[in-house]
C-alpha cells in the first residue's frame, strides 16, 4: 500500500511538542509563565469521516503546533466535521468551539488569537473576514481555496473573497504556491484582486516552485522559508 501523502514529515525541522488534547481540540503549549497568544490551525477538507489518522495527528499539523509553541504561542489544532461539501456549517461551528476554548483556557491571552487556515479549509474563513471581532489580531491562509467551486453545494456565507472588503484593518497572510492547483488558483487570484480593490492588509508570502501541499511535499530551502516567514508575519501581528 503506497504511503499517502498526507503523512509525510513537515517541511521545517522542529522540536516536537506534546499536545494536550480537549475532545477534538489539541493545545501546544509553550513554556511560559503568563497566558500566551493562540494560534488556531484550521486543516483542509473535506476529508472522509472514517479516515486514520485525522489531520490533527498528521506530521504537518504536528509540526505547526509544534512550531507556534517553540516560538511562544499557544498552537490550537481541531479535527472539524468537514467531510463534505455540505458541511461546511458544522465545520465552521467546531472551529468556532475551539477557538472559545482556547480563549477560555488560562494560559491563552484571548486578546490575541489567530487563526490559520489551509486547503479546502479556506472557505472557513469567510466567516471571520465578515464580523472581525477585537481579539482577532490575524488570519493566514495556506494554498487555501477561497472561492466556492462552481457547482459546488456551499452555503453562500462561506465566500472569502466577497467578505474580504469588509475585513478593515485586519492583517491577512496569504501562502500563495506557484503550482497550485487550476481550481484552487483562480480562486487565490480572484481573492487577491478583491483584496487590493477593497484595500486590505493582505501580506501574500510566495513559494514559487511550491506544490498545494507544499509543507509537506515539497523538502526545499524555499519551503522552509516560507514556512518561517509566514509564521513571523502572523507573530509580529500577535506581539
Amino acid at each position: 500500500m503506497a504511503h499517502p501523502e498526507y503523512l509525510n514529515p513537515f517541511v521545517l525541522p522542529v522540536e516536537p511538542v506534546a499536545p494536550e488534547r480537549h475532545g477534538r481540540v489539541d493545545l501546544y503549549l509553550p513554556a511560559a509563565t503568563r497566558p500566551s497568544p493562540a494560534i488556531v490551525f484550521v486543516h483542509g477538507g473535506p476529508i472522509p469521516a472514517d479516515l486514520r489518522p485525522t489531520p490533527r495527528d498528521w506530521p504537518v499539523y504536528r509540526g505547526y503546533g509544534s512550531l507556534a509553541a517553540t516560538r511562544g504561542a499557544v498552537g490550537v489544532t481541531v479535527d472539524h466535521r468537514l467531510h463534505g461539501a455540505g458541511d461546511y456549517p458544522q465545520a465552521g461551528s467546531d472551529v468556532a468551539a475551539a477557538v472559545q476554548a482556547a480563549r477560555d483556557d488560562p494560559r491563552v491571552d484571548g486578546d490575541r488569537i489567530a487563526l490559520w487556515f489551509f486547503s479546502g479549509g479556506g472557505l472557513l474563513l469567510g466567516d471571520w473576514l465578515r464580523e472581525t471581532p477585537e481579539w482577532l489580531r490575524c488570519v493566514a491562509a495556506t494554498y487555501p481555496l477561497l472561492a466556492i467551486p462552481p457547482g459546488a453545494n456551499v452555503d453562500v456565507r462561506f465566500l472569502p473573497v466577497d467578505t474580504i472588503a469588509m475585513a478593515g484593518a485586519l492583517p491577512v497572510v496569504l501562502t500563495r504556491v506557484g503550482h497550485e492547483r487550476p481550481q484552487v488558483a483562480y480562486t487565490v487570484e480572484a481573492f487577491v484582486a478583491a483584496a487590493r480593490t477593497a484595500g486590505a492588509r493582505l501580506q501574500i508570502v510566495d513559494v514559487p516552485n511550491g506544490r498545494h501541499g507544499f509543507d509537506m511535499l515539497d523538502h526545499t530551502e524555499e519551503s522552509r522559508e516560507a514556512v518561517e516567514q509566514a509564521i513571523d508575519t502572523v507573530l509580529t501581528a500577535l506581539a
